[in-house]
Protein backbone atom coordinates (compact mmCIF):
# COMPACT_ATOMS: atom_id res chain seq x y z
CA UNK A 1 0.00 0.00 0.00
CA UNK A 2 3.02 2.55 1.10
CA UNK A 3 4.44 1.73 -2.70
CA UNK A 4 1.25 3.32 -4.59
CA UNK A 5 1.60 6.45 -2.39
CA UNK A 6 4.25 9.51 -2.67
CA UNK A 7 7.09 9.19 -0.12
CA UNK A 8 5.20 12.37 1.44
CA UNK A 9 2.15 10.82 1.87
CA UNK A 10 4.11 8.13 4.23
CA UNK A 11 4.17 7.82 7.74
CA UNK A 12 6.76 9.68 9.15
CA UNK A 13 8.39 6.72 10.91
CA UNK A 14 8.22 4.88 7.37
CA UNK A 15 9.88 8.11 5.52
CA UNK A 16 13.20 6.45 4.53
CA UNK A 17 15.04 9.82 5.20
CA UNK A 18 12.92 10.64 8.39
CA UNK A 19 13.37 7.00 9.62
CA UNK A 20 17.13 7.72 9.17
CA UNK A 21 17.55 10.71 11.16
CA UNK A 22 15.11 9.34 13.83
CA UNK A 23 17.07 5.52 13.98
CA UNK A 24 20.62 6.16 12.24
CA UNK A 25 21.58 4.29 8.56
CA UNK A 26 21.59 1.11 9.75
CA UNK A 27 18.01 0.92 10.79
CA UNK A 28 17.27 0.85 6.73
CA UNK A 29 17.31 -1.72 4.18
CA UNK A 30 18.77 -1.61 0.99
CA UNK A 31 16.19 -0.01 -1.38
CA UNK A 32 15.78 2.38 1.21
CA UNK A 33 19.41 3.74 1.77
CA UNK A 34 19.18 3.57 -2.11
CA UNK A 35 16.39 5.60 -2.27
CA UNK A 36 17.48 8.59 -0.17
CA UNK A 37 20.18 9.03 -2.65
CA UNK A 38 17.98 8.70 -5.94
CA UNK A 39 15.93 11.59 -4.20
CA UNK A 40 12.85 11.40 -6.63
CA UNK A 41 11.46 8.30 -8.55
CA UNK A 42 9.76 8.48 -11.86
CA UNK A 43 5.89 9.24 -12.87
CA UNK A 44 3.75 6.97 -10.51
CA UNK A 45 6.99 5.42 -8.83
CA UNK A 46 8.29 6.82 -5.82
CA UNK A 47 12.07 6.58 -5.02
CA UNK A 48 11.83 3.51 -3.10
CA UNK A 49 9.90 1.89 -5.78
CA UNK A 50 12.54 3.11 -7.93
CA UNK A 51 15.58 1.46 -5.44
CA UNK A 52 13.56 -1.76 -5.35
CA UNK A 53 13.64 -1.97 -8.59
CA UNK A 54 17.04 -1.06 -9.41
CA UNK A 55 18.29 -3.74 -7.10
CA UNK A 56 16.05 -6.05 -8.84
CA UNK A 57 17.75 -5.01 -12.39
CA UNK A 58 21.49 -5.59 -10.97
CA UNK A 59 20.87 -8.46 -8.58
CA UNK A 60 22.33 -6.51 -5.18
CA UNK A 61 23.82 -3.11 -3.73
CA UNK A 62 26.75 -4.67 -4.34
CA UNK A 63 26.60 -5.53 -8.37
CA UNK A 64 24.93 -1.81 -8.54
CA UNK A 65 28.54 -0.11 -7.21
CA UNK A 66 30.35 -2.01 -9.15
CA UNK A 67 28.55 -1.81 -12.41
CA UNK A 68 30.15 0.15 -15.30
CA UNK A 69 29.22 2.79 -16.80
CA UNK A 70 27.61 1.44 -19.64
CA UNK A 71 25.76 -1.08 -17.57
CA UNK A 72 24.63 1.34 -15.28
CA UNK A 73 23.05 3.93 -17.88
CA UNK A 74 21.19 1.44 -19.50
CA UNK A 75 19.40 0.63 -16.54
CA UNK A 76 15.32 2.22 -16.12
CA UNK A 77 15.47 5.46 -13.63
CA UNK A 78 19.57 5.62 -14.12
CA UNK A 79 21.75 7.64 -16.61
CA UNK A 80 25.10 9.61 -16.72
CA UNK A 81 24.51 12.01 -14.23
CA UNK A 82 23.10 9.09 -11.27
CA UNK A 83 26.29 7.30 -12.70
CA UNK A 84 28.81 10.81 -12.00
CA UNK A 85 27.14 11.07 -8.27
CA UNK A 86 27.58 7.17 -7.59
CA UNK A 87 30.56 7.47 -8.36
CA UNK A 88 31.51 10.16 -6.68
CA UNK A 89 30.01 9.22 -3.62
CA UNK A 90 32.00 5.64 -3.87
CA UNK A 91 35.24 7.60 -4.24
CA UNK A 92 34.42 9.98 -1.54
CA UNK A 93 33.70 6.63 1.40
CA UNK A 94 37.51 5.34 -0.45
CA UNK A 95 39.37 8.45 0.33
CA UNK A 96 38.05 8.97 3.92
CA UNK A 97 39.06 5.75 4.64
CA UNK A 98 42.48 6.17 3.23
CA UNK A 99 42.40 9.19 5.15
CA UNK A 100 41.86 7.20 8.31
CA UNK A 101 44.92 4.46 7.51
CA UNK A 102 47.25 7.67 7.07
CA UNK A 103 46.26 8.93 10.23
CA UNK A 104 45.09 6.21 12.50
CA UNK A 105 46.27 3.00 14.22
CA UNK A 106 49.52 0.92 12.70
CA UNK A 107 49.29 -1.11 9.58
CA UNK A 108 51.48 -4.15 11.04
CA UNK A 109 48.70 -6.24 11.95
CA UNK A 110 47.23 -7.85 8.30
CA UNK A 111 44.01 -7.50 9.99
CA UNK A 112 44.08 -3.35 10.17
CA UNK A 113 44.87 -3.12 5.69
CA UNK A 114 41.38 -6.11 4.41
CA UNK A 115 39.01 -3.77 4.87
CA UNK A 116 40.70 -0.92 2.81
CA UNK A 117 41.82 -3.51 0.12
CA UNK A 118 38.97 -5.67 -0.50
CA UNK A 119 36.85 -2.14 -0.96
CA UNK A 120 39.55 -1.49 -3.48
CA UNK A 121 40.13 -5.03 -5.09
CA UNK A 122 37.14 -7.28 -4.97
CA UNK A 123 34.84 -5.79 -7.43
CA UNK A 124 37.70 -5.63 -10.25
CA UNK A 125 37.13 -7.74 -13.45
CA UNK A 126 40.93 -7.63 -13.81
CA UNK A 127 43.71 -8.87 -11.87
CA UNK A 128 45.76 -5.71 -10.45
CA UNK A 129 49.18 -5.65 -8.21
CA UNK A 130 49.17 -3.09 -5.87
CA UNK A 131 51.32 -1.71 -3.26
CA UNK A 132 50.65 -0.21 0.18
CA UNK A 133 53.91 2.20 0.96
CA UNK A 134 54.06 2.87 4.87
CA UNK A 135 56.23 5.13 7.53
CA UNK A 136 58.22 3.94 9.98
CA UNK A 137 55.42 3.70 12.17
CA UNK A 138 53.54 1.46 9.89
CA UNK A 139 50.88 4.37 8.67
CA UNK A 140 49.68 4.61 5.34
CA UNK A 141 51.68 7.32 2.75
CA UNK A 142 50.37 6.24 -0.11
CA UNK A 143 48.45 3.46 -2.23
CA UNK A 144 49.01 2.70 -5.65
CA UNK A 145 48.73 0.16 -8.58
CA UNK A 146 51.66 -0.80 -10.08
CA UNK A 147 50.78 -3.55 -12.56
CA UNK A 148 47.66 -4.86 -14.35
CA UNK A 149 46.76 -8.23 -15.44
CA UNK A 150 48.35 -12.19 -14.30
CA UNK A 151 50.19 -11.66 -11.57
CA UNK A 152 53.17 -13.83 -12.17
CA UNK A 153 57.29 -13.90 -12.26
CA UNK A 154 56.96 -11.88 -16.24
CA UNK A 155 54.52 -9.47 -15.11
CA UNK A 156 55.77 -8.35 -11.48
CA UNK A 157 59.13 -6.49 -11.68
CA UNK A 158 60.18 -6.21 -7.95
CA UNK A 159 62.84 -4.09 -9.42
CA UNK A 160 59.70 -1.03 -9.96
CA UNK A 161 58.73 -1.86 -6.22
CA UNK A 162 61.68 -1.44 -4.94
CA UNK A 163 62.06 2.23 -7.43
CA UNK A 164 58.60 2.78 -6.25
CA UNK A 165 59.52 2.13 -2.51
CA UNK A 166 62.23 4.49 -2.52
CA UNK A 167 60.47 6.90 -4.36
CA UNK A 168 58.02 7.26 -1.29
CA UNK A 169 60.84 7.57 1.12
CA UNK A 170 58.68 4.54 2.76
CA UNK A 171 60.56 2.12 5.36
CA UNK A 172 57.86 -0.94 4.86
CA UNK A 173 55.70 -2.04 2.31
CA UNK A 174 52.71 -4.17 2.05
CA UNK A 175 52.17 -5.98 -1.47
CA UNK A 176 48.76 -7.16 -2.38
CA UNK A 177 46.44 -8.48 -5.26
CA UNK A 178 43.18 -9.57 -6.56
CA UNK A 179 41.65 -13.20 -7.69
CA UNK A 180 38.74 -11.90 -10.04
CA UNK A 181 37.55 -15.81 -9.59
CA UNK A 182 36.85 -14.85 -6.31
CA UNK A 183 38.91 -17.31 -4.40
CA UNK A 184 41.89 -15.70 -2.40
CA UNK A 185 43.77 -18.89 -1.86
CA UNK A 186 47.06 -18.24 -2.96
CA UNK A 187 49.14 -19.42 -5.98
CA UNK A 188 52.41 -20.90 -6.08
CA UNK A 189 53.20 -17.79 -8.34
CA UNK A 190 52.04 -15.62 -5.52
CA UNK A 191 54.55 -17.36 -3.17
CA UNK A 192 57.37 -17.13 -4.99
CA UNK A 193 56.73 -13.05 -6.10
CA UNK A 194 56.69 -12.49 -2.80
CA UNK A 195 59.86 -13.91 -2.15
CA UNK A 196 61.15 -11.96 -4.74
CA UNK A 197 59.86 -8.44 -3.47
CA UNK A 198 60.98 -9.34 -0.08
CA UNK A 199 64.51 -9.89 -1.12
CA UNK A 200 64.89 -7.09 -3.53
CA UNK A 201 63.26 -4.61 -0.93
CA UNK A 202 65.89 -5.83 1.90
CA UNK A 203 68.90 -4.58 -0.08
CA UNK A 204 67.75 -1.18 0.35
CA UNK A 205 66.62 -1.89 4.16
CA UNK A 206 62.74 -1.82 3.29
CA UNK A 207 60.64 -4.39 5.02
CA UNK A 208 57.91 -6.46 3.21
CA UNK A 209 55.24 -6.88 5.82
CA UNK A 210 52.81 -9.01 4.24
CA UNK A 211 51.03 -10.01 0.69
CA UNK A 212 47.66 -9.80 1.29
CA UNK A 213 45.04 -11.82 -1.45
CA UNK A 214 41.82 -10.81 -2.08
CA UNK A 215 39.10 -12.63 -3.12
CA UNK A 216 35.00 -12.43 -3.36
CA UNK A 217 34.78 -10.55 0.24
CA UNK A 218 37.68 -12.78 1.62
CA UNK A 219 41.43 -12.13 1.76
CA UNK A 220 44.76 -14.39 2.75
CA UNK A 221 47.73 -12.51 4.29
CA UNK A 222 50.58 -14.58 3.82
CA UNK A 223 52.66 -13.26 6.80
CA UNK A 224 49.83 -15.12 8.58
CA UNK A 225 50.48 -18.53 6.68
CA UNK A 226 54.20 -18.12 7.37
CA UNK A 227 55.92 -17.43 3.71
CA UNK A 228 56.85 -13.92 5.04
Amino acid sequence: MLGRMGIKDWPSDERPREKLLARGAGALCDAELLAIWLRSGRPGQSAVDLAREVLRNFGSLRKLLAADRQRFCTAPGMGPARFAELQAAIEISRRQLAETLRTGPSLASPRATREYLISRLRDLEHEVFCCLYLDNRHRLIEFEQLFRGTIDGASVYPREVVKQALQWNCAAVIIAHNHPSGIAEPSLADERITLRVKDALALVDIRLLDHIIVGDGASVSLAERGVI
